[in-house]
């Protein structure tokens, strides 16, 4: 059985809410323990040729499949590439024979990766297991934020999913699925009590944001994002803000009511790059989050990785444009 690489080591020395670089150090290698015991990760599950075959619309979704499904699946990703603009993607001929033959899909909902669907319908099947995460997380959708992977319940709701449809699909290995799934829960505890102490710590602190890519996040740690959403949802969607959406965002740099400043590490065009040199003229930090999961992370990781750089702009001043 393989283990799953160690979160990377800037985690391990990173100021954070949870205590001392000790206490952190503790707290990373349980993380890396529940990993490890979860099984293989995406890339070596499916090393031995055999297994479910598994596919995640995005990277963190397959991370966790690979997780809860360990030595028993086979994942990959179709979306995976933190340095690219997810509502660009478009899906290739050879990313429908993935998930044509796949036997298990998770797949975001919302819109935000609808050409899943779209493969799914054009290639029918009876023994398909599909996973939503918008029906499974019973979300309407007029639901606005797409980015379901930082609302602290998705992923433990999502690995229950998946234990049970893994164990439906290969009984004799139930047992070992659900064992899974309660070292992933517990393994995402760092990241649950550093937004509650967050919370605790900087009690209404003030950010803006120029997409509500981490504002799940942001709502759980208790921050207040002052930046209008309709400015939000429209720099998301690509399409021009109103003006007056606009200067209410400069005003919030240049007249610093806000703590940080979070931006979509992924996508920006002249309009996020002038509020960037705004707040960098004020001296506001900055927090680059991600749609994609970065490089080296496992989502547990990640998620913490975020709440951390979070918490470094506001006790500390310190911008984390890249994780």
């Amino acid at each position: 059985m393989c283990a799953d690489p160690a979160p990377p080591p800037h985690m391990l020395s990173a100021p954070s809410l949870l205590g001392t670089r000790s206490q952190l150090a503790a707290l990373a290698g349980a993380m890396l323990l529940a990993a490890a015991g979860a099984g293989c990760s995406a890339a070596g599950a499916g090393s031995s040729g055999s297994g479910i075959a598994a596919v995640g619309a995005e990277s963190q979704y397959a991370d966790v499949i690979a997780q809860i499904g360990g030595r028993y699946v086979h994942v990959s990703a179709v979306e995976s590439n933190p340095n690219t603009d997810p509502h660009s993607f478009e899906a290739s001929p050879s990313v429908a024979e993935a998930v044509s033959s796949a036997e298990l899909i998770v797949e975001n909902g919302l819109g935000y990766d609808g050409y899943m669907e779209k493969i799914e319908a054009a290639s029918p099947s009876s023994s398909r297991r599909v996973i939503n995460v918008q029906k499974l997380l019973g979300l309407a959708e007029s639901t606005p934020n797409p980015h379901l992977w930082y609302k602290p319940a998705t992923m433990p709701t999502l690995a229950r999913a998946l234990a049970r449809d893994l164990s439906e699909l290969q009984p004799a290995h139930a047992a070992y699925f659900q064992a899974n799934a309660r070292r992933f829960d517990a393994s995402l505890q760092p990241w649950l009590t550093a937004l509650r102490s967050f919370g605790r710590r900087f009690p209404g602190v003030a950010v803006a944001t120029t997409e509500p890519v981490g504002d799940y996040m942001l709502e759980a740690a208790g921050v207040e994002d002052l930046t209008p959403f309709s400015l939000q949802a429209d720099i998301m969607n690509g399409t021009d803000p109103a003006p007056q959406d606009v200067t209410l965002e400069e005003s919030l740099l240049s007249s610093r009511r806000v703590s940080a400043f979070i931006y979509n590490q992924q996508v920006t065009d002249s309009l996020t790059q002038s509020f960037l040199a705004a707040a960098a003229k004020q001296h506001i930090p900055v927090v680059g989050v991600y749609e994609t999961m970065p490089a080296g992370y496992h989502y547990q990781s990640w998620m913490l990785a975020e709440i951390t750089a979070l918490e470094r702009a506001v006790g500390q001043g310190i911008s984390t444009r890249r994780l």
